[in-house]
């Protein structure tokens, strides 16, 4: 699925997800939040972080861009690092499901 901001930022992102991650999704209301955690690294300065997802949302705190999808949204948080090209989304866990995000397929993003 590939989805569009709805803002200014002319953004698409390409939602790579299998279908347990959809129907997680859409069980849980049909709207996925992604957010950046800025992290300390030994990388000589710089910028390394990870993505948190839910499908709900971590509060007022955070500025959220719409990507309207088929099915779902996904409001990712761009103030920050932008968008990726692409989110990859997968359910884990076998007791406690809960879904991740993966910056362009990775489980970090590095500027």
């Amino acid at each position: 699925m590939t989805v569009r901001a709805g803002g200014v930022e002319p953004w698409t992102v390409r939602v790579i997800a299998g279908a347990d991650a959809v129907a997680f999704v859409r069980e849980h209301g049909g709207r996925l939040f992604v957010w950046p955690l800025d992290m300390d690294s030994p990388t000589g300065g710089a910028v390394v972080f990870a993505l948190e997802a839910s499908t709900e949302s971590p509060g007022a705190e955070r500025e959220f861009a719409r990507f309207a999808g088929e099915g779902f949204d996904v409001l990712i948080d761009t103030s920050a690092h932008g968008a990726p090209d692409e989110l990859h989304l997968a359910v884990k866990g076998w007791r406690h499901k809960r879904i991740r995000a993966y910056w362009n397929g990775h489980s970090f993003g590095r500027e």
